[in-house]
């Protein structure tokens, strides 16, 4: 069962408790303060530890040692990939994301970020998404399992700008570029019964990785950022899809963005089987490998506004419209990651620490990168399960009661989906027919509004009971 309506001291013991932190006490305070921060999401401890005392608890447990980002993480890392070791199919989403220290001058160990005008932190991430159901469009239904893998770094190497290093030696050190899909590498492939398939944007454009990935034998489809040569004709990818004949059109519909509103779009999909040239590595050339490559770009775009134009290499089948537009329906399930991004840094408010340490930083983060996910898949729970009632442990019957005295008790009774409508209503979301389904942003307000009111229920039963 998800962990995500599990009350938040549950939600943490279930999470955080197997953690080996050289002490039994440091683990019993990890899920205290783990509990603190998913009833009150903030990077910023005082904001959710209210004495004294506790604060000064956190911190001392930070600092240890033994108390490390890893550590942290690892119950949950473990907990996920044990989960993805069961019969189904698993959408394993990944992506890189900078945290933002800059402003934080008294924060030693930071490393640079962006175009190195700024101080904070790398975070990549392997989110596992479990496909619940596919819907008729070929668009895959997903909850959130949680990380499967996570690193967090400083990057404290020199930059070398582009042009400016040979390419034989560049490609003899060790890069950052090396982190993507290493993660199978470590996990191996999956058990009988389980799919895995690797989603990444351009960045993940790498020839190792589909090595790494077939390796292990795990799916991929990845989206192409350069034209690749071709082993058996002349051309590129994009040159060798683009005059495939279209397979259909299909409707999309593209969430808002900052600059961009949500619209509806129009693909036209073609597909094609290619055989890529193996690139050169230092001391060898590597093989040659064949895959699909799946083209959707976009038909009569509104003026002014950028056209869509995805190019997708996949070892998934392409053979006929509905398999490629399977492949472009899925590969949008990598927004989930940036949607995850938000949840860690608007939600969780991990850029809010003013924490002295990079070591101490990264154990925080370890504890939010895990709140995260929790707020990310109140969405997707309802949207997988939308008439599954609510079990007995999930939620709990004080919240259900403060729910129904706040918005009023739905009919038929509480499900995920009027759980999630409920919670959105207590931020702002007015759940009129034409409004459709909550968004996030208001799905976390209402979520925190609760977890506020529950706290107060609580004190004041104390305060009867001393009565």
């Amino acid at each position: 069962m998800s962990t995500t309506l599990l009350n938040p001291w549950n939600w943490a013991r279930a999470e955080f408790s197997g953690a080996r932190l050289g002490d039994r006490r440091r683990s019993r305070r990890l899920v205290q303060v783990a509990a603190a921060l998913a009833r009150e999401p903030r990077g910023a401890l005082h904001g959710a530890l209210p004495t004294w005392s506790e604060l000064l608890a956190a911190y001392r447990l930070l600092n240890r040692e033994a108390v490390t980002f890893e550590s942290v993480t690892e119950p949950h890392r473990s907990r996920t990939r044990e989960a993805c070791g069961a019969p189904g199919e698993y959408l394993l989403v990944e992506d890189t994301t900078s945290l933002d220290f800059t402003a934080h001058e008294a924060t030693a160990g930071l490393g640079r970020i962006g175009d190195d005008g700024g101080r904070g932190l790398y975070l990549h991430s392997t989110l596992a998404l479990r496909v619940e159901g596919w819907e008729a469009d070929g668009t895959p239904t997903v909850t959130a399992l949680g990380l499967f893998a996570q690193q967090c770094w400083a990057r404290t190497t020199p930059t070398v700008g582009r042009g400016k290093e040979a390419k034989r030696r560049r490609l003899t050190r060790a890069r950052e570029s090396e982190r993507w899909a290493a993660v199978f590498e470590e996990s191996g492939a999956p058990p009988p019964g389980a799919r895995w398939t690797y989603v990444a944007d351009r960045e993940s454009d790498i020839y190792e990785v589909f090595a790494r990935c077939a390796a292990c034998r795990v799916e991929w489809i990845v989206r192409a950022n350069q034209p690749r040569a071709l082993a058996e004709a002349d051309g590129s990818v994009f040159s060798a899809v683009a005059q495939t004949a279209p397979l259909g059109i299909f409707a999309l519909e593209l969430r808002a963005r900052p600059g961009r509103k949500k619209r509806t779009a129009r693909l036209e999909v073609r597909a094609a089987r290619v055989m890529l040239r193996g690139p050169w590595r230092p001391g060898e050339k590597l093989a040659p490998r064949e895959l699909n490559v799946v083209e959707a770009r976009e038909v009569g775009a509104p003026p002014g506004v950028e056209a869509v134009h995805w190019v997708l290499l996949t070892s998934w089948p392409a053979g006929d419209f509905a398999a490629a537009r399977r492949v472009a329906r899925t590969y949008t399930r990598r927004w989930l990651i940036e949607e995850y991004h938000k949840a860690l840094k608007t939600g969780a408010g991990v850029e809010e620490s003013q924490l002295m340490s990079v070591h101490n930083l990264r154990a925080l983060i370890g504890v939010l990168a895990v709140v995260a996910v929790r707020l990310l898949n109140l969405k997707l729970l309802a949207t997988a399960h939308p008439e599954a009632p609510l079990e007995a442990d999930e939620l709990g019957p004080e919240a259900l009661t403060l729910l129904a005295r706040a918005v009023g008790p739905p009919q038929g009774g509480w499900t995920h989906a009027t759980a999630l409508v409920a919670v959105a209503r207590l931020g702002g979301f007015l759940a009129r027919k034409g409004d459709g389904a909550p968004g996030w942003i208001s799905i976390w307000r209402g979520w925190h509004r609760l977890m506020l009111m529950l706290e107060g229920f609580r004190l004041a039963l104390d305060d009867e009971k001393c009565v």
